[in-house]
């Protein structure tokens, strides 16, 4: 538990004093002083899957990258291909060592030709910013760290466009999965609106100026007009079990600097055609040696037990293999789920493997991840 003085310490978002008023339980998350949970993670996860759940994620960091070279820098610092982008469109991305593995993984928005906004982590933005900085500068484009600019808010859910909907005058149907329009949001102009989200279902992230009036007033409007849906206010904790539901990586988990592309199964997201970026060379060099020695897989518990994060994972004859990197109940499928990283001979699709709890293997099976994926919404006949 934080000492008073280390809690001091911690840092806080615009919205710190409300979540404190709406009795959330409060963690240190990576040096922030953050909400983990308000009625309870399988409430609040549930509202998201079934309804409509709004998150404060303002502790997200933000990076402008601006000049007539800022295509130029974002491809030479992320792997995925931003000259495909058009302005109003986002793609995810990571940002890369020489050696392959992962500086961060983040969400490059095309402010206009030449305007980028890159999304970071939480716990690594002054790392990030200082990598960007350092590996930008023979381009001539201008980073800044615009972090504590914003207030930004994630409305998720099914009923999240029809909550979000009574508060804007941009029509939000007409924003597409990954793309994002400027307009007005309760009463406040130049509002970025993303078609983007964490959890696996339909969702917006809204950028509001980061004072505490402004956020308090737009965190209630939120919350009024999604109360017919049920709307719940969610912490950290729902958000981990949603993204984990939908494998979805984590920096710290399945995505780190001793982690490399291929083995996070994040080949989809790589542009090598593109030219060279910070880690090519080195993914190169791994594909033609054969692939990654090691895959991240999802595991199903068979036999009751939970397997937490940093569980070893065991082969048939109880040698360990492997880790959890992720594992928790999976409040919407009602399974214990997890992710772990394996020798690849060993990611076999129903291969039946075990995770060692309280030092007894406790039987495990190998499926297809995402565990969920969110229903398609019927084509209009």
């Amino acid at each position: 538990m934080a000492t008073p003085a280390a809690a001091s310490a911690l840092r806080k978002t615009p919205l710190n004093a409300v979540h404190r008023e709406m009795g959330a339980k409060m963690v240190d998350f990576g040096g922030w002083d953050m909400p983990v949970e308000y009625s309870g993670l399988i409430a609040e996860h549930m509202a998201v899957r079934t309804a409509v759940g709004i998150f404060d994620v303002s502790h997200m960091g933000d990076i402008q990258l601006r000049g007539p070279e800022s295509l130029a820098a974002v491809q030479h610092i992320s792997m995925n291909d931003a000259s495909k982008l058009q302005v109003g469109q986002a793609h995810y991305s990571a940002m890369l060592y020489p050696q392959g593995t992962f500086v961060d993984d983040i969400i490059v928005h095309k402010l206009s030709d030449n305007d980028y906004l890159i999304v970071i982590n939480a716990g690594t933005r002054e790392k990030d910013y200082n990598w960007v900085r350092t590996n930008v500068q023979k381009f001539h484009c201008h980073a800044s760290d615009y972090s504590d600019y914003y207030t930004q808010l994630a409305i998720q859910g099914p009923r999240a466009a029809e909550t979000l909907q009574k508060l804007t005058n941009v029509d939000l149907s007409t924003i597409k999965n990954y793309w994002f329009k400027w307009g007005t949001v309760c009463g406040l102009p130049n509002t970025m609106i993303a078609r983007t989200g964490y959890t696996g279902e339909d969702g917006f992230e809204i950028y509001i100026p980061s004072d505490e009036p402004t956020s308090r007033r737009v965190w209630n409007e939120v919350l009024e007009a999604g109360k017919e849906f049920g709307i719940l206010p969610c912490g950290l904790g729902a958000r981990n079990t949603l993204r984990l539901e939908s494998a979805m990586s984590l920096y710290g988990h399945e995505i780190s600097d001793t982690i490399n592309v291929w083995e996070a199964g994040l080949d989809r997201f790589v542009k090598m055609e593109k030219g060279p970026f910070v880690g090519s060379e080195a993914l190169a060099h791994i594909q033609a040696a054969g692939g990654p020695a090691k895959k991240l897989i999802g595991l199903e518990m068979i036999e009751r037990g939970i397997a937490r994060d940093g569980y070893r994972v065991l082969d048939e004859n109880n040698t360990p293999i492997g880790e959890v990197t992720s594992g928790s109940p999976a409040p919407f499928l009602k399974k214990n789920i997890a992710l772990a990283y394996v020798p690849r001979e060993f990611a076999v699709l129903d291969r039946e493997l075990a995770v060692e709890i309280r030092n007894t293997p406790v039987k495990a099976r190998v499926v297809p991840t995402p565990f969920y994926r969110r229903p398609r919404k019927p084509s209009p006949q």
